[in-house]
C-alpha cells in the first residue's frame, strides 16, 4: 500500500522508533499522541501541556491510532491520545477485547487554555455514545473537512467532487458520513479558500459562500487523482476509501486512490508539493497552512481549497483501568 512521507515525518518516524526502544523498567506512563508530521501529535502536545505534563513525565510512542489501540491492549501504552468520529469502532473494538477501557476528561481549565491557543471548543461526548460509560465526558472537538489541491482539481471537478459528497452521502457506508450534510457543508471553512467549484454548487443549494474563493491555476490535465487520508486504524482512511468508490462510480473519466498517511499535516504538505489532489485534514491545521502559521511559519500553501465539510473531529482519550490513570494530571510528576 502507497505511503506518503514528508523528510520530517521520516525523521520523526525515526525518534518514536527509539523511543519505543528504551528501557522497559523505565516508570514513565507510555503515551500515544499521533503519528509523525500529524494534527493528532500537535494537539496531544497542547492537551497534555495544558494539563500540566511535560515532555519528561511520560514516553511518547508516535503511533497510528490503530497501533495505538493495540498497544493499549496489549498494556504497552498507558494512554493512547486520537482524534477520531463518534463513535469510534476502534475504541469499541478495544473495549471489547479488553473489558476496561476508560475515557479521560479534560479539565476546564485546560479547556480554557486550549481555546485560548487554537481553534478547538469545547465538546460534551454524550454518557450513551458508549456502552462502557457510566458519565459525559468533557472534551473538545474540530472539524474535519476536505481540500483540493488548486494546481490539480479543475473548476469541473470540485463542483462535482462537492455535489456527489452530498447528494450521494446514502451511499457511503461509513457512520461519519451521517454529517455530510447541506446543512454542514460550510463547517471548518472559516479562513481557506474556497473551491470556486464547490462555492457554485453551494451556492446553487441556497448557501451562501462567504470569504475568499481559490484561484486555480491548473497545469496539467490529469485522470488519476491521490486522496491522502490517514492511518488505517482511524477514520480518514475507511471513509476515504467510501468517497473515492462514490467519486470513481460517477466520475468515468477520473480514477480516485485513497492513500494511507500521516493525516492533516502530511496531507497538506504532499498537496503543496503536488504529490497528492484531495486531502482529508482537520480544519485548523489547513487554516493554518493558508496563513503560514503554526506548522507551516516557515511558509504559506497557497494551492490548498476547501471543498466541503466531513464530520467534527473529537479528541478522546483511552486508557484502561488497570492502569490507575483517572486524569491526564496523574502524568505529571
Amino acid at each position: 500500500m502507497t505511503r506518503l512521507l514528508t523528510s520530517a515525518a521520516v525523521a520523526l518516524a525515526a525518534g518514536a522508533f527509539l523511543s519505543g526502544c528504551g528501557d522497559s523498567s523505565s516508570s514513565k506512563p507510555n503515551v500515544a499522541i499521533g503519528p509523525p508530521a500529524s494534527t493528532t501529535q500537535q494537539v496531544s502536545q497542547l492537551i497534555l501541556k495544558a494539563h500540566g505534563v511535560k515532555e519528561d513525565d511520560y514516553s511518547a510512542y508516535q503511533e497510528g491510532f490503530g497501533a495505538a489501540l493495540d498497544g493499549v491492549q496489549d498494556g504497552n501504552i498507558d494512554v493512547s491520545i486520537g482524534i477520531l468520529g463518534l463513535p469510534s469502532g476502534s475504541i469499541e473494538n478495544l473495549q471489547a477485547a479488553a473489558g476496561d477501557v476508560v475515557m479521560l476528561n479534560l479539565t476546564d481549565d485546560a479547556i480554557d487554555h486550549i481555546e485560548a491557543n487554537s481553534d478547538y471548543r469545547r465538546f460534551v461526548i454524550p454518557k450513551d455514545s458508549y456502552e462502557f460509560l457510566d458519565n459525559d465526558v468533557t472534551t473538545v472537538t474540530a472539524y474535519a473537512v476536505l481540500v483540493g489541491n488548486t494546481h490539480s482539481i479543475d473548476e469541473e471537478l470540485g463542483y462535482e467532487l462537492a455535489r456527489l459528497m452530498h447528494e450521494k452521502a446514502d451511499e457511503n457506508t461509513h457512520a461519519q458520513s451521517a454529517f455530510m450534510t447541506l446543512e454542514n457543508a460550510l463547517n471548518g471553512a472559516d479562513g481557506i479558500p474556497v473551491h470556486p467549484g464547490a462555492k457554485r454548487y453551494y451556492e446553487e443549494q441556497g448557501l451562501t459562500v462567504d470569504g475568499p474563493v481559490a484561484e486555480i491555476d491548473i497545469t496539467d490535465g490529469k485522470t488519476e487523482y491521490i486522496l491522502g487520508t490517514g492511518s488505517q486504524g482511524g477514520t480518514y482512511y475507511p471513509l476515504g476509501g467510501e468517497m473515492a468508490t462514490i467519486w470513481n462510480n460517477y466520475l468515468d473519466d477520473s480514477n480516485f486512490t485513497n492513500i494511507e498517511t500521516g493525516a492533516s499535516i502530511e496531507n497538506l504538505v504532499s498537496i503543496r508539493d503536488d504529490r497528492m489532489d484531495l486531502g482529508m485534514t482537520v480544519h485548523a491545521p489547513a487554516k493554518d497552512a493558508v496563513e503560514g502559521s503554526g506548522e507551516f511559519e516557515s511558509g504559506a500553501i497557497d494551492n490548498v481549497a476547501f471543498i466541503g465539510h466531513i464530520y467534527p473531529e473529537v479528541i478522546q482519550i483511552v486508557t484502561r483501568k488497570k492502569t490507575g490513570i483517572t486524569s491526564l494530571e496523574d502524568l505529571a510528576k
